[in-house]
């Protein structure tokens, strides 16, 4: 072990609260990076997997939704919601100029009372028509859902016993969707005929949803593919102008909105991950430069007995870099105990698409963070070595006698 090594060490050692503020001062730099480079980088990635996972050109909803609830809430947030609209608008709007696929959806909230494994959003589809669903669901499962049957989405615990009963109905889970970042994660979904069984049980039960539309007539919305070479705009007007009691939007209009969120909060946790590092160079410069006039007369004792300018510079570097390589791995650890633990709330609070990057893109951050912070450590103690550099061992020795 070299003597600047050795000599890092022992003063490390020598000086325990103080090489705690500073360790301490490192981890925030590189909790500060990686935690808001993580943050921005999932809400990024949830809302790719968002735009992936809608698949639709339109939306078409009832009116009643923006007073009831509406898709994003349900799609984003996972909140229980529902709202319908007789079969009819889908067969109106199938029937238009410039549709080239339409297909219905239909939303049951499951209930807390014992005739419910869970208070749950339910998602009803149509394995023939669906462009939406589908596709995802055949990657998990490989088939089309057969009556009576369930898959999860990714944040719901898979049963013991591979069953849910909803509304004393006991069904059958046949696979669990990967995650998505959004409010699908927290979703059970089946084909058109199981709901609405299902929704049948609960208007047995005296859980009434429907208000007043028949059950084998009812749907939540329509998933719209607009066919090539029509303007979407012009399909939406035509939409809202000739059929009745709803409201059609362009997906992308929900995504803009979701994005435009997106941005705003991606924007100030950069500006605050900034703000941070900025105070934190400050608060290690001016930490360092009162260390080293607390240290001067050591360092002319050092250069008395022989020790260069230059070891005496690495062993403050090699110091500086021990210190901060220490704080930046406690600055990781404890960003990753916040992270990952609580991702799920990190996205409610956050009410936008948030999906965690893959493992590779999560190490090369840590490993970035981590180099970074050891870095600025070294950079600022650096300029202190310099400061070092300039003063007369002679005279520091004559002032303290």
């Amino acid at each position: 072990m070299k003597i600047e090594t050795t000599l890092a060490y022992k003063n490390i050692k020598g000086k325990p609260l103080r090489s705690a503020a500073l360790i301490l001062l490192a981890a925030f730099l590189a909790l500060s990076i990686f935690g808001g480079s993580l943050i921005v980088l999932s809400l990024q990635k949830g809302l790719n997997s968002y735009e992936e996972r809608l698949g639709a050109d339109i939306v078409v909803v009832p009116n009643e939704a923006r007073t009831k609830g509406n898709v994003e809430s349900i799609l984003l947030q996972g909140i229980p919601g529902y709202f319908y609209m007789n079969t009819s608008v889908l067969d109106k709007i199938r029937g238009m100029d410039g549709v080239e696929v339409a297909t219905p959806q239909f939303y049951l909230c499951s209930s807390k009372a014992g005739c419910c494994s869970t208070a749950v959003q339910i998602i009803g589809y149509d394995p023939e028509t669906d462009f939406v669903i589908q596709p995802w669901i055949s990657n998990a499962y490989g088939d089309n859902l057969a009556d009576g049957t369930l898959v999860l989405g990714n944040h719901i615990s898979m049963p013991v016993d591979r069953t849910m009963t909803f509304y004393g109905r006991k069904l059958q889970v046949v696979a669990q969707l990967d995650e998505t970042g959004t409010g699908l994660d927290n979703a059970v979904y089946a084909n058109m005929d199981t709901i609405r069984q299902i929704m049948d049980d609960a208007d047995a039960k005296g859980f009434s949803y429907h208000s007043g539309v028949r059950t084998d007539e009812a749907i939540s919305s329509v998933m719209i593919r607009v066919k090539d070479g029509y303007d979407i705009d012009r399909v939406t007007d035509d939409i809202n102008i000739h059929v009745r009691r709803i409201e059609a939007t362009q997906a992308k209009t929900m995504i803009s909105s979701i994005a435009g969120g997106l941005h705003s909060v991606s924007h100030i946790i950069s500006v605050l991950t900034a703000l941070i590092w900025v105070l934190a160079i400050v608060i290690l410069v001016i930490a360092f430069t009162m260390i080293t006039n607390e240290r001067k007369k050591e360092f002319a004792i050092l250069r008395v007995m022989g020790a260069s300018q230059k070891m005496l510079a690495r062993q403050m570097l090699t110091e500086s870099a021990l210190i901060s390589a220490v704080g930046a791995l406690l600055g990781l650890i404890l960003a990753s105990l916040i992270a990952f633990p609580f991702s799920n709330l990190i996205r409610a609070r956050l009410g936008l698409p948030y999906l965690l990057p893959g493992a590779g893109v999560i190490a090369a951050l840590m490993l970035g963070s981590f180099a970074v912070s050891v870095v600025a450590g070294a950079l600022t103690a650096a300029v202190s070595a310099r400061r070092l550099s300039r003063c007369d061992a002679a005279l520091v020795l004559r002032e303290g006698a």
